[in-house]
């Protein structure tokens, strides 16, 4: 089996075109972009670009009025992928909602935004992301995530972009 990427990006806050750099970086080897919210319109935007790219996305707490999901589920090559904005699930306090929530749904990963900050760990068999905001950090560093997938395992981790990215 090849390897099977997925990019997140979350907390894109209308800057399309750090957005669409991160399409156009990865748009040939992946096989799914995922959105956490705020805002949705530039995940509309995309799409309109590039009406074939493999994207999905739930609604931030910026998304005023969306009918979009708060959470959802996907599955990439046999790994179960809970993802969500965050605020729905309290992540501001800490993530204990969040990672219930992703056991309960038997998920492998759980990913959420909101607080602009990155991070990616691994708690009791379960590998928790935030890929922080390509366009607004709130720690000093515009940042995606990255999900590899191979036969033998996930390998989550945090890109963090150069002032020249």
């Amino acid at each position: 089996m090849e390897t099977k990427r997925v990019v997140v990006v979350s907390d894109t806050h209308k800057d399309f075109a750090s957005l669409r750099k991160i399409v156009e970086r990865h748009r040939q080897s992946t096989e799914l972009f995922i959105h956490l919210g705020d805002v949705e319109e530039d995940v509309k935007k995309i799409r309109a670009l590039y009406p074939d790219l493999p994207i999905v996305g739930v609604r931030g707490n910026c998304d005023f009025g969306s009918r979009s999901k708060a959470m959802d589920i996907v599955e990439v090559g046999g790994v179960r992928i809970l993802f969500c904005h965050g605020h729905t699930m309290l992540v501001n306090s800490g993530t204990e909602m969040l990672e219930q929530a992703a056991r309960d749904a038997r998920c492998n990963i759980a990913l959420f935004g909101h607080t602009h900050v990155s991070v990616c760990k691994y708690k009791d068999g379960l590998y928790i992301m935030n890929p922080g905001s390509p366009s607004q950090p709130r720690d000093g560093q515009r940042s995606y995530g990255i999900i590899d997938i191979t036969d033998t395992g996930m390998l989550p981790y945090v890109v963090k972009l150069d002032s020249g990215w």
